[in-house]
């Protein structure tokens, strides 16, 4: 064997038990009590439990976005995912009018492949049917691996929306060919009209960003994308989930049997909307903004009860200087959050604290992920799957701080966080890729993930 694991006791989305791992090849080659056999590392994990790999399925690296490019490359977004405990992040290709799909997925690819350090996949963003030939390219997709698509209801000035004729073209392409459409919900008409009144009343700090897209402005269109979901008989995974109405119209759907998926994110658990009036308020704009309370305490509330299906980090950072930009103005600070090296150790100390057990936190960020989005070799600790494995330490004290992370940005909303549990390694195949603070993995080791159609 290439490696085992002693002692430690293993989580999965089902059961927690004590046993012995081994890895060969990089694939879990055998689970039982006290494994005898030779290995080349044998690593004692007495006392910390053992858990599958984290799949952080939302991510913007390297993303051209207002005006600038997100902090995170492939290089430092993947390293940052290894030292939190990520072992596959799922990125999102931009396809632009006049372009196609596979085109867009191999132009990423030939920027992943050299950098990424841990494993990837990807969604494509879909903005223009290229006169409807794009819709041909979809089996292709498919067939290259990449299972799903993502549509914005939002972004109409940047050449990124999509009207609701184009999004349920996409549904019903996407569900003939075994895909999955992913869509960011908010109403664009309602912000843009917002966002007029309040520059013109001289209303222009952070908190504004908020108020000109708030509970309503998002519930409108998660019920809007609900519905011609539900209409076409289409599977549909909402992304971010911010709001409480939204939220319970999705999972309405969900509960008469319908395939809506929802996921949440960190932010949106841990901040309320009061960020906006903080002085740094402007490093919290992302889009959907955080809510108020009452909707933090329905996605709460919907993760508990076993309703929202999976928390990923809409990870796109940007530097101090460039949210400065709208310090004066926030209809020019770019949008976006740190989150990717965050996501599991937050979710586990949660976990660590009583409010979800482990093993739920491990369906959100792992096993569900993967089921849905169809990486049949990741999510779980079972033989035969690949070696992504994390080790966790229920004991370790850790605040998170800038100086801490192992990103390239200059600033977290993270900063000054209080963890009680922390991941102490982590795994890619077999391959240890972090080590009690220390990245030890290297750029080009991840690789792409070419998924089964999804939810098969």
């Amino acid at each position: 064997m290439d490696l085992i694991i002693k002692n430690g006791t293993i989580v999965t989305a089902k059961e927690s038990f004590v046993a012995d791992i081994a890895v060969k090849d990089g694939k879990i080659a055998c689970i039982g009590s006290n494994l005898s056999m030779e290995a080349a590392k044998t690593v004692d994990a007495t006392g910390k439990l053992v858990l599958p790999g984290a799949i952080d399925a939302h991510t913007h690296l390297a993303m051209p976005f207002g005006g600038t490019v997100s902090a995170d490359g492939y290089l430092s977004g993947t390293r940052a995912a290894a030292c939190g405990g990520v072992t596959t992040v799922f990125d999102y290709p931009m396809q632009r009018k006049g372009k196609g799909i596979l085109g867009t997925i191999e132009s990423r690819k030939a920027m992943c492949d050299p950098e990424a350090c841990v494993d990837y996949a990807f969604h494509c963003i879909i903005t223009d049917l290229n006169g409807g030939e794009l819709l041909e390219e979809f089996q292709a997709s498919v067939d290259s691996g990449v299972t799903s698509f993502k549509c914005f209801f939002v972004y109409k000035k940047e050449g990124m929306m999509v009207d609701d004729g184009t999004f349920i073209k996409i549904l019903l392409k996407a569900k003939e060919v075994g895909a999955i459409t992913n869509i960011h919900a908010e109403n664009p008409d309602v912000i843009d009209l917002n966002i007029e009144k309040f520059l013109k009343e001289g209303k222009t700090s952070a908190w504004y960003h908020y108020l000109s897209r708030p509970e309503f402005v998002e519930a409108e269109a998660d019920k809007r994308a609900v519905h011609w979901a539900k209409s076409v008989e289409a599977p549909l995974y909402i992304v971010h989930m911010a709001d409480k109405e939204g939220l319970l119209a999705a999972v309405e759907a969900k509960t008469a049997g319908h395939p809506i998926f929802i996921e949440t994110c960190p932010q949106y658990l841990e901040f309320t909307n009061e960020v906006y009036k903080r002085e740094d308020g402007r490093n919290f704009v992302c889009s959907p903004p955080i809510k108020g309370q009452e909707s933090q305490d329905a996605l709460w509330d919907a993760i508990k009860k076993g309703t929202i299906d999976t928390v990923a980090t809409d990870h796109c950072p940007f530097q101090s200087y460039e949210k400065d930009w709208g310090k004066d103005d926030f209809t020019k600070i770019p949008n976006g959050c740190a989150g990717v090296e965050n996501l599991y150790p937050y979710m586990l100390a949660a976990a660590n604290s009583g409010k979800i057990s482990f093993n739920r936190a491990v369906e959100l960020c792992s096993t569900n992920p993967a089921k849905i989005f169809g990486c049949d070799t990741k999510g779980s600790l079972t033989v035969g799957k690949d070696a992504d494995i994390v080790i966790y330490d229920k004991e370790k004290d850790f605040t998170i701080s800038v100086n801490t992370m192992h990103s390239d940005y200059d600033h977290t909303i993270w900063e000054g966080k209080k963890l009680h549990g922390y991941p102490v390694q982590t795994y890619v195949r077999g391959r240890m890729v972090y080590d009690n603070g220390e990245f030890t993995g290297e750029p080009g080791y991840g690789q792409f993930v070419k998924r089964k159609t999804a939810l098969s």
